[in-house]
């Protein structure tokens, strides 16, 4: 007989006598594109819903069973004579679901919204740069156990590393590609095997040094743990020419006595590789400082304003005077 009313397996977009791997990768993957944290289309609460209830039927191996021979009628007991009423027929059985989606999607996911997870790191462009199909592909495929008993697993504390970054990479924002080596699970749910990913990290503009970039869940798996998250936590690299101080940057302008006392002129460079000119008619007086504003890095706030370039001055006092030069000076400088 032709199956009556709802196809689950069509909701999940499956064929039927799909194994039971395939039918959680397929309610995972449709459950995520239909969540309504997601998907706010109108419908996609209610397809959202059907999806958790073709997976509650087709993942139980009694309701699959009934519903295969005699379809949602049969399985709902709303045929009446949808199959042969002997022992083994649909008379005796009467399935509603009254299960919540939300709490079927949680214990799928062990027991965590992913998406808290995911909107959560740090990394707020994570997912606009995610060219894959499953911008999720990084949630491990957590509660694959079905309806098992359920042992309550601890997170391994997470694995840190340093990223270290030019003050270049900080003025125009980038993308890294980190390679990561972990352990996991083999689909017999035992043995581990070493796999390889790139995890891509954004970089936005102006971030300052210590901040962190998780990634949920991308450390080793055993039988017995949830896999630690992987944090990158960034780390200025040392400048040639400037200093980091917040969103401002510092140059340090080594200046000759003379100029510093008759009035100098500076040819400061930029984080973009031009120059700006900065002059001072005074006497330059030890720990004098100019500010260029909006030569600096951008604010990791406001990416559209920069802080300042800070001309900090150094002078250099010469090494010997000729007797004549000495002369001269003692003339004119005032005594106090």
């Amino acid at each position: 007989m032709g199956v009556m009313g709802k196809d689950y397996y069509d909701i999940l977009g499956i064929k039927k006598g799909a194994s039971e791997d395939d039918i959680k990768k397929a309610y995972r993957k449709q459950a995520l594109r239909y969540h309504p944290d997601k998907n706010k289309s109108p419908g996609a609460e209610e397809k959202f819903k059907e999806i958790a209830e073709a997976y509650d039927v087709l993942s139980d191996p009694k309701k699959k069973d009934i519903y295969d021979r005699f379809g949602e009628e049969g399985l709902k007991g709303g045929g009446g004579g949808g199959g042969p009423t002997g022992g083994s027929g649909p008379g005796t059985y009467s399935y509603t679901f009254h299960g919540d989606p939300h709490a079927i999607f949680a214990e799928f996911f062990g027991g965590r919204n992913p998406f808290e997870q995911f909107f959560g790191a740090r990394n707020g462009g994570m997912d606009e740069n995610m060219d894959t199909d499953d911008p999720f592909a990084q949630f491990g495929m957590a509660g694959m156990g079905g309806h098992t008993s359920v042992v309550k697993k601890q997170q391994d504390p997470p694995v840190v590393h340093d990223l270290n970054v030019s003050l270049e990479e900080v003025l125009q924002g980038c993308t890294k590609k980190m390679k990561i080596s972990r352990k996991r699970l083999s689909p017999d749910g035992r043995t581990t095997r070493t796999e390889e990913k790139i995890l891509e990290v954004q970089i936005k503009k102006g971030w300052k040094e210590g901040t962190k970039i998780t990634f949920a869940k991308e450390g080793d798996e055993t039988p017995r743990n949830i896999p630690a998250d992987v944090v990158f936590v960034l780390k200025d690299k040392p400048h040639p020419v400037f200093k980091r101080d917040g969103s401002d940057v510092i140059y340090t302008a080594k200046v000759s006595l003379r100029d510093a006392l008759c009035g100098c002129t500076v040819q400061a460079p930029t984080l973009d590789g031009r120059t700006v000119t900065v002059t001072s008619t005074d006497v330059v007086q030890p720990g004098m400082k100019r500010r260029v504003s909006g030569e600096g890095l951008p604010y990791p706030k406001r990416p559209d304003r920069r802080g300042d370039l800070i001309v900090e001055y150094e002078v250099k006092f010469p090494e010997r005077l000729s007797k004549n030069a000495r002369d001269t000076i003692a003339q004119v400088l005032p005594r106090s």
